[in-house]
């Protein structure tokens, strides 16, 4: 096809990388879902399908980027000119089409999917919305559905390789967790912003390439899960909920793999009722870890932590779900919530982190990344659970 730019990073002589066999697979999987599916085309734009798919991750422009998988097709990149080279391509992989600013790229992608064409596409969770008005403009004849209906069961399921990258970055996690329990970092006195920058630089110090968040949410702040860290001075004998993730990346690659955790610490001695509430909260993250077995749903993972806080009281005070997957996103399935039947799996990675936010007063949580496997669910976070008191 014209405009069509062939990478020699690989050719038919060379032994393919690893990197490359793991795209390989994946790639050949997920067309295999979509045949079973019944899904004609695939349009993978940003999101983590796309670096999981190709090892390139798109930049979140108004520029479109889609990855154009067709049944019995190789796969094509559409990029913007401007971003083909960041992309390290592999012919065995998939064909490169950069596009010009004065072409429209879902005049290209409706092309190659066929304009006559009917059935089912599947286009990527979260592509602009002018994406998706547009290509259904062009593909009348088309049902759309998100890619992730597609591409989630394969995904959630992670590999050694992957796990390995989880482990480490869950593992450098925990050195920069230990460093605010033991008062390394310094609560009392500083603002959340200034906490919250301290451990976004000890992340990178411990080998994250990217940091995703940081949440220092002191006193009556604890009590917001998603708190902004801000001005508020941290004070004496006050609840820090230190909430933080990055990523770690893969060799080779321009993508990486989260970390996720969360410790609660108290700047001084603890109140009666704040050591009460924890340690309703720490054996409820503790057995919501042991329950999380191969072949138990996760909804039950959830009530198992939320009966466990609900027989103690704070129930009302347990407002979000128990958990979320993990890996290229930061939220990706298996999501740990009520409602969700779906079995654990082996290689389903996730975290446990049931919380109790008592509004205008004080909030804690405790988080972990576990992975199921068939000898029972692993840890990835090992960390000190106790309510550390500190400076």
């Amino acid at each position: 096809m014209g405009g069509v730019s062939r990478s020699a990073a690989v050719t038919g002589a060379t032994p393919r990388s690893p990197l490359v066999q793991f795209f390989s697979a994946r790639l050949a999987r997920v067309q295999e879902r979509m045949e079973e599916m019944g899904v004609r085309s695939a349009l993978v734009s940003h999101g983590g399908e796309l670096p999981w798919l190709t090892g390139y991750t798109a930049m979140p422009l108004e520029r479109v980027t889609l990855l154009v998988l067709r049944l019995g097709e190789d796969p094509q990149l559409l990029v913007p000119a401007v971003e083909a080279p960041r992309v390290v391509a592999h012919d065995e992989l998939f064909s490169l089409r950069p596009w010009r600013d004065s072409e429209d790229p879902l005049d290209i992608a409706a092309d190659l999917v066929g304009r006559r064409a009917r059935g089912v596409v599947a286009l990527s969770d979260r592509a602009w919305a002018g994406t998706l008005l547009g290509l259904q403009s062009r593909l009348p004849g088309m049902r759309f559905v998100c890619v992730s209906e597609v591409t989630s069961p394969i995904r959630a399921v992670k590999d050694s390789h992957e796990i390995g990258v989880l482990r480490d970055a869950a593992h450098a996690a925990d050195r920069v967790a230990a460093a605010v329990q033991s008062g390394e970092v310094p609560l009392a006195g500083r603002t959340e912003s200034e906490v919250a920058g301290d451990i976004g630089a000890r992340l990178i110090a411990e080998g994250h390439d990217h940091v995703n968040f940081t949440i220092v949410g002191s006193g009556p702040n604890g009590a917001s899960p998603h708190h902004d860290s801000g001005d508020r001075t941290i004070g004496e004998r006050e609840t820090v909920v230190c909430d933080f993730g990055g990523k770690v990346g893969v060799r080779g690659a321009s993508f990486g793999y989260c970390s996720d955790i969360t410790r609660t610490v108290v700047t001084g001695s603890p109140s009666a009722e704040i050591t009460e509430c924890y340690e309703v909260l720490k054996g409820a993250q503790a057995a919501a870890v042991q329950a999380a077995r191969v072949g138990v749903p996760a909804e039950d993972v959830d009530a198992v932590a939320r009966s466990m806080i609900d027989a103690a009281g704070y129930g009302k005070y347990f407002i979000h779900r128990t958990g979320h997957g993990i890996g290229i996103d930061e939220h990706e399935e298996p999501y740990i919530v009520a409602g969700n039947t779906t079995p654990l799996a082996p290689g389903n990675a996730f975290s446990i982190e049931p919380g109790i936010y008592v509004p205008g007063r004080f909030g804690m949580r405790i988080e972990d990344i576990v992975v199921a496997t068939d000898e029972g669910p692993v840890p990835l976070n090992v960390a000190d659970h106790s309510l550390a008191v500190v400076g």
